[in-house]
């Protein structure tokens, strides 16, 4: 019985299809690729993309956006075979935002479309920081055991998250992430210097701070669990709080409006933006 409900479809978006859409088009666009003679790097520098990025997408894992599939199918001399597929893609992208656990779908919406997401991290990455190595360890450590279909899904809903750097207008992103979320190496070295390097890269753009909390600092206003604060559009901030499988959504302006103060005192005591930069950047030359 409980194997039967690890292997059921866990969102809707696998009963209805949406992330086959996605592993297909991925198939379809690795082929095209390799037709070309190009590798995912070389292809990549042409589409302004990573090769990591191109290697999600030919995986299913990343949705490629419109604007990629038309210059991919100019560059891929795919006779308009990419393009015909972006009214399916789109359709997709909007059946996929269910693609979370019942639980999550809440939150999961209101973060794709939050116009301010600020977060605090005590002893993890945040999901949208993570890259895809370092989710897939997190998932595949994770007691109870998950299958390695569970595994992947999850990872591919991870990924999904954080098209939310993509959007325009952008949102107003910030971290405070307590010194320990960058000392503790998951995944050994290798896929922590990726982790590193990937918070380096988020923290070079414009709408994104990331603050670090150090260790040595001896008071401490916030010395309970992670949390989100969001600004969903046309709508008040709200505080998502997750403690062992337990989420809540506070929306109570009063509550809401303690988490924010707390954040905000944080934000004053951590290190700056660019100091924060100098010490990751250092803790990355020293692995």
């Amino acid at each position: 019985m409980a194997e039967e409900r690890e292997r059921r479809p866990e969102t809707p978006a696998e009963a209805n299809g949406a992330v086959a859409v996605f592993v297909l088009l991925g198939k379809q666009l690795k082929l095209l690729r390799e037709r070309a003679g190009l590798s995912q790097r070389e292809f990549g520098a042409l589409v302004g993309y990573g090769p990591d990025q191109i290697s999600a997408m030919e995986r299913g894992v990343r949705t490629p956006r419109p604007e990629f599939l038309i210059k991919a199918d100019e560059i891929l001399n795919a006779s308009e075979m990419l393009v015909a597929v972006i009214p399916d893609v789109e359709e997709a992208m909007s059946r996929a935002r269910t693609r979370h656990p019942e639980w999550y779908r809440d939150h999961a919406a209101t973060e794709a479309e939050a116009e301010e997401l600020h977060h605090y991290c005590n002893h993890v990455m945040h999901g949208l920081l993570q890259t895809e190595a370092h989710a897939r360890v997190l998932f595949a450590k994770r007691r109870p055991f998950l299958s390695d279909e569970t595994i992947e899904k999850r990872v591919a809903d991870r990924l999904s998250r954080q098209q939310v750097f993509e959007r325009w207008p952008a949102p107003v992103v910030s971290y405070i992430l307590e010194e320990v979320v960058l000392d503790r190496p998951i995944g050994g070295p290798r896929v922590h210097a990726d982790q590193l390097r990937r918070l380096l890269t988020l923290g070079d753009r414009q709408n994104v701070e990331i603050q670090v909390m150090p260790t040595k600092v001896e008071e401490h206003p916030n010395l309970d669990s992670a949390f989100n604060l969001l600004v969903p559009k046309g709508h008040a901030q709200v505080a998502y709080l997750e403690a062992q499988g337990h989420p809540q959504l506070i929306t109570d302006r009063d509550e809401v409006r303690k988490i924010a103060d707390r954040y905000g005192i944080m934000r004053a005591m951590a290190l700056s933006p660019m100091e924060s930069r100098a010490l990751i950047a250092q803790k990355l030359e020293e692995l």
